[in-house]
């Protein structure tokens, strides 16, 4: 993530429960701090609001409940000597 989506990342953390209740399972687009538009999938998201809006100037975020759509854990088992 860009540090210019930071905002549309953070207005999408405050405002996530709301989200969850209005758009679950779906993708949204956040522009600054309003959502432009809601999808099924990634790929319309990102193809439909191109058309409007320049790459990189918007964020596309899956609403789910918790941290699962946004967080990665990665296990390893690795050993360093």
């Amino acid at each position: 993530m860009t540090a210019k989506l930071i905002r549309e990342f953070d207005y999408y953390l405050k405002h996530q429960d709301e989200f969850v209740k209005k758009y679950d399972g779906k993708y949204i687009v956040i522009k600054k701090d309003e959502v432009l538009g809601t999808f099924d999938t990634a790929t319309q998201a990102v193809l439909e609001t191109s058309k409007t809006h320049e790459l990189g100037t918007f964020l596309v975020q899956l609403v789910s409940a918790g941290d699962e759509a946004y967080t990665a854990t990665f296990h390893s088992r690795a050993r360093f000597a």
